[in-house]
């Protein structure tokens, strides 16, 4: 009987385990890129259950994608391997170029927008931008980082900082720059003013012991586009089912997994306080 009860088992265990490829197995999945604002391994993490919704909502498998750095990401999105991608404002201004258009813009402890800050150690001795002369200052990701790198660089050319009066330091993510600073190896941070409401900085460090320098105005939080190829249908299906997920006890759990607290309409208009940093920062045109 056992043998028996053995012989049934197996052939079902394996059904299950392919289930999800026998449901989705009309269409190709469709590639959905976080960028890394945090570490890899916790971004996969805590976009699953999305990816996981999304592909029931569509009848369509969705495969979550990341990058070990913004660097890699960027390079991913460049060549247009994701349909769906979630990323910052300046990869969002970029990609504009290679074919991704905005439909939604997160909603964050309860805001729809982010500043740019610059943060120090109260003990540090520095109380205004001027005193970060010679000093180092550590960004989150690279140079592409809009909130945590661009904001942050216009901020100090305002008060009169140019290259070469402070040392750039990087980290590969937000959150490990006020980590940095927090333990002595860099003077100042130059990262987004809810760095101190993130888990990974607020049960790591006493966050007393960090005061803000200066922040800019509030600017339109991180986003979400679609290829511009997409099927308006899939397009308008995608929008929906996202949006949806403000509306129910699940949704909400989904999107507290991924950090959120809701998900709202986006446009490009509102991007272009961006863009004028980045001229300021970078020259040119966006």
């Amino acid at each position: 009987m056992q043998e028996f009860c053995k012989i049934l088992l197996i052939p079902l265990l394996y059904a299950s385990a392919f289930m999800p490829w026998h449901l989705y197995a009309g269409e190709d999945p469709l590639k959905m890129g976080i960028f890394p604002r945090r570490n890899a391994t916790a971004t996969l993490i805590s976009f699953k259950p999305l990816a996981n919704y999304l592909s029931q909502q569509l009848g369509r498998q969705v495969e979550l994608h990341t990058a070990g750095d913004f660097t890699s990401f960027w390079n991913n999105v460049a060549a247009r391997e994701y349909d769906i991608v979630h990323y910052n404002q300046y990869h969002y201004i970029k990609s504009r170029k290679v074919g991704y258009s905005a439909i939604l813009k997160n909603e964050e402890f309860g805001k729809t927008t982010l500043k740019g800050a610059i943060y120090v150690r109260t003990d540090s001795g520095i109380q205004s931008l001027q005193d970060l002369k010679g000093k180092t200052i550590i960004f989150g990701g690279d140079t592409k980082a809009m909130i945590s790198y661009v904001v942050p660089t216009a901020i100090l050319r305002r008060a009169g900082l140019k290259p070469g009066d402070y040392r750039e330091k990087f980290s590969k993510n937000p959150p490990n720059t006020l980590l940095s600073v927090y333990f002595g190896q860099a003077d100042a941070a130059g990262t987004g003013d809810i760095i101190l409401k993130i888990p990974t900085v607020k049960n790591s460090v006493d966050t007393s012991q960090v005061k803000l320098l200066a922040e800019s105005e509030p600017l339109a939080h991180i986003l979400w586009a679609l290829k511009d190829t997409m099927d308006p249908d899939l397009r308008n299906r995608i929008t929906n089912a996202l949006l949806a997920l403000n509306n129910s006890a699940a949704g909400k759990k989904i999107l507290k997994q991924a950090k959120m607290t809701g998900l709202h309409q986006a446009s490009d208009s509102e991007y272009n306080a961006h863009r004028k940093y980045l001229q300021e920062v970078f020259g040119g045109n966006y």
